[in-house]
């Protein structure tokens, strides 16, 4: 089979996905089903045919526009699809077969926590479980990391963020961290394993840096209580290094 099918494949079922992700991560804030219910237009209602709903290409025939009323569909639509559709496509370029589809779910839980954390501040116990349950699934499949090293990496990962929320807390007199935080990590330390989590920390860290320094550039204030989404940016930095562990063990083509 040429090399290029399979992440092509992901690709294009990263799109699909990421078009559920999107409508997703609008409605469950809102307490709307996910399911049921035909998509519309937010400022119109025009309730979307098929061809209205294949993902990038409709946007890009409707020049992003409602084709009804003209309000312009959220970018953050698209975007989610086009995250999508490159996780599947690296995840499956990384490792073809079971486990590049359980590195792509991987990613496209993360993507929908993310983008939930930055949107609302939220990070759903339910999803992050989904996250966890997952990540040892994979090691009970002998994926790598192996399963101890992935059950370790869940307790070390809830454990230390809960001491550092803790601690922050007594010292600071106020809440420091989300109560999702320490779930967030504990389920990327299913999937990671404990090694990895010093790492997922510092990626966040240097990712949150550069966030805050392109609010100071927009001239936005930035203060010690300024509030950044850490399930977000333990997020963005697990997903590669997934990639990296991938290609550290052998798998990448």
């Amino acid at each position: 089979m040429p090399a290029f099918l399979l992440p092509t494949a992901g690709i294009l079922m990263g799109l699909i996905i990421g078009s559920f992700l999107a409508t997703l991560i609008v409605r469950w804030p809102e307490g709307r089903s996910v399911i049921a219910g035909r998509s519309s237009c937010d400022d119109c209602g025009h309730r979307l045919h098929a061809w209205e709903l294949i993902p990038v290409v409709s946007f890009i025939l409707q020049s992003g526009k409602c084709r009804i009323c003209g309000a312009p569909i959220a970018p953050d639509h698209i975007a989610t699809e086009l995250a999508a559709g490159m996780i599947g496509g690296l995840a499956l370029f990384a490792a073809p077969g079971a486990e590049g589809i359980a590195g792509a779910l991987f990613g496209w839980l993360l993507l929908a926590l993310a983008a939930l954390d930055v949107k609302h501040h939220w990070l759903p116990d339910r999803l992050t479980a989904i996250l966890a349950v997952s990540g040892l699934a994979a090691g009970f499949l002998s994926m790598s990391p192996p399963i101890y090293d992935r059950l370790i990496g869940g307790v070390v990962g809830f454990v230390s963020l809960t001491v550092v929320a803790s601690a922050y807390k007594m010292i600071r007199g106020r809440e420091g961290l989300g109560g999702g935080d320490p779930k967030m990590l504990a389920a990327i330390g299913c999937w990671l394993g404990w090694a990895a989590l010093p790492l997922v920390i510092l990626g966040a860290g240097l990712t949150g840096l550069l966030v805050a320094l392109s609010w100071k550039i927009r001239g936005k204030n930035v203060a010690a209580d300024s509030l950044l989404p850490l399930g977000s940016l333990m997020a963005i930095a697990a997903f590669p290094l997934w990639l990296y562990q991938t290609a550290a063990n052998g798998v990448l083509y």
